[in-house]
């Protein structure tokens, strides 16, 4: 067991859904939490100010993944902040659905800008910058394992994710810092019931042993296991969190 170097995290995506989820944890946990987000800034400042509202620490920081420029200024404000950087979670992401015969090209480099070229921006400011012993995790998805209809891009979009994850975790040997990805199952987001009727929500929820979908907090339980000290040993993994889904 390794403890963490500094207490503080940077959150991408973190304004809502499953990354507001992670900073709201993190920071409960006891972390300063730098909150970015792309374009919703009212949604941001309400995450830091519930933060600050129970004795945390946080700031807002604006910045699109996809762009390398801003995620350089989004470690730099980090910094600035509340010193060197010691976690660094990339929940910032898009789900758009369609079928590989029928999709848009534009629709298919959408997903692969945030998703996959938004990772790699990431995680190079993360490899240079987060301290040593200190906690990297991305997001890939559980449905990988399911070959659904539809969803080609996007899980193609998150197996790249989990690849740039495990090969991140080697070219950081001997820093004692650990990289790992987390997977969830259906979780009740704002982009999860994006374009899906009560019947589909139903049907996918029923997928999972536990007959249910998952919460952002169940989410952001693993991810404090993970950037905390008992997390560790654990390291060049995708853990998947999904209720017995896959």
């Amino acid at each position: 067991m390794s403890a963490l170097p500094p207490s503080n995290a940077i959150v991408t995506g973190a304004s809502r859904g499953i990354g507001r989820a992670v900073a709201l944890r993190l920071a409960r946990d006891g972390f300063a939490v730098v909150v970015n987000y792309a374009g919703n800034r009212d949604k941001a400042a309400e995450v830091v100010t519930e933060i600050s509202g129970h004795g945390g620490r946080a700031v807002a920081v604006q910045g699109d993944v996809a762009e390398a420029a801003d995620m350089v200024r989004l470690f730099d404000e980090a910094e600035k902040a509340f010193g060197s950087v010691g976690a660094v979670v990339n929940s910032a992401g898009i789900m758009k659905l369609f079928s590989i015969a029928s999709g848009r090209v534009e629709d298919f480099d959408a997903v692969f800008a945030v998703n996959v070229r938004g990772t790699f921006n990431v995680l190079q400011q993360a490899a240079k910058r987060v301290a040593d012993g200190g906690r990297i995790i991305t997001m890939s998805t559980s449905v990988l394992g399911m070959n659904f209809p539809n969803y080609g891009p996007y899980a193609a979009s998150k197996a790249a994710v989990e690849v740039l994850t495990r090969i991140l975790a080697h070219e950081l040997r001997g820093r004692g810092i650990t990289v790992n990805a987390v997977a969830p199952g259906p979780t009740a987001t704002e982009l999860f019931f994006e374009g899906k009727n009560e019947e589909q929500i139903q049907r996918l929820a029923k997928l999972a042993a536990l007959e249910r979908l998952g919460e952002p907090d169940d989410i952001a339980n693993l991810v404090s296991f993970l950037a905390g000290p008992q997390g560790g040993w654990i390291n060049a993994q995708t853990v998947r969190a999904n209720g017995g889904y896959t």
